[in-house]
Parts: C-alpha cells; structure tokens; sequence
C-alpha cells in the first residue's frame, strides 16, 4: 500500500481511519528509518501539521552524551540535538509521558527551532520498557493538539511497528 485513503471529518474519524493504515504500510518492515519516514510522512499528509518527526536517543561517548537526535521528518528544518529534560522533547523523555503544549510561547525552556510553531505534542516511543524515541508534532495554530491526538497517538506507537 503507497495510497493513504484520509476520510474528511473530524479528528477522530481520521485517525480511526490512518492508523490502520500506518500499521499496514509499516507491516514487516524492519527498518525503523523507513517506519519513522513513512508514519512523519503520513501524519503530516493527514492533519497538515507544521512539522512531524522523530528525535532518536543517543547513548553516545562522545562530547554530547546521551541526547535526542533528529531522526526522520516532514517539515523545515529542524534542531539537530535536544538534551535530556531540555524543551517539549526533553521533558517527554525525563518524564516518560507525552506533554501537550497548547501555546509553545507559555512553555518554560521552549526550543524554538521556527517562530512559525504555535502548539505542540510529543509523545514517548516505548520499547523494552525505556524510551528510544519520541514523536514531535508542532502545528503553527495555538491549541492545535488535545486528549484525541495523545490516545491515538500513543496508541499507533505503542503498536508493532519497528521504531527502533
């Protein structure tokens, strides 16, 4: 499948028909880089979201340590690395919990990697019981991001997708 079939409706009635989707696309895929690539591409081909990616953790030894970096993406460019509990994906990773930010302006340590983003979720990959990535969403509208978008979300990558 290389088509996504993205019904018109509410945020719900899309997601209820992407994810599905995703996880077919994704089926026996081994290569979590391609997964990444596939589910940004997706997401942001879905709901025109401003940007959609992956940040990848890092347990490296070199200058930087242990870090998020910037895996697959849709969107402009972005940060390359994100300290742990620095900013919404920082914060995600030490708490282990998706964060939903309605007004990144509001958020105490925001990156801002383009003024262009209003509002943002990230959201924990979760595998063998430690985070190995996280999914970043902005959107260039305030308050673009609820409880819908995390339960979905959430859901799709709790699922068997390779992500790492």
């Amino acid at each position: 499948m290389e088509t996504l079939i993205i019904p018109n409706g509410n945020k719900e009635q899309i997601y209820k028909a992407l994810i599905p989707q995703i996880i077919a696309l994704t089926e026996g895929e081994d290569d979590y880089v391609a997964n990444m690539a596939n589910i940004s591409a997706a997401l942001k081909e879905a709901f025109g979201f401003w940007w959609v990616g992956f940040y990848i953790v890092r347990n490296d030894s070199s200058q930087h340590g242990s870090s998020l970096v910037l895996g697959p993406f849709q969107g402009p460019v972005a940060c390359t690395r994100i300290a742990y509990g620095r900013g919404v994906c920082g914060t995600c990773w030490k708490s282990e919990k998706s964060v939903i930010v309605p007004d990144v302006d509001e958020f105490p340590g925001h990156i801002a990697c383009s003024s262009l983003s209003k509002s943002e979720i990230v959201v924990p990959v979760i595998r063998g019981g430690r985070i190995t990535a996280v999914l970043d969403i902005d959107s260039d509208k305030l308050n673009d991001f609820d409880d819908t978008d995390r339960r979905w979300l959430e859901e799709l990558l709790s699922s068997d997708i390779r992500l790492t």
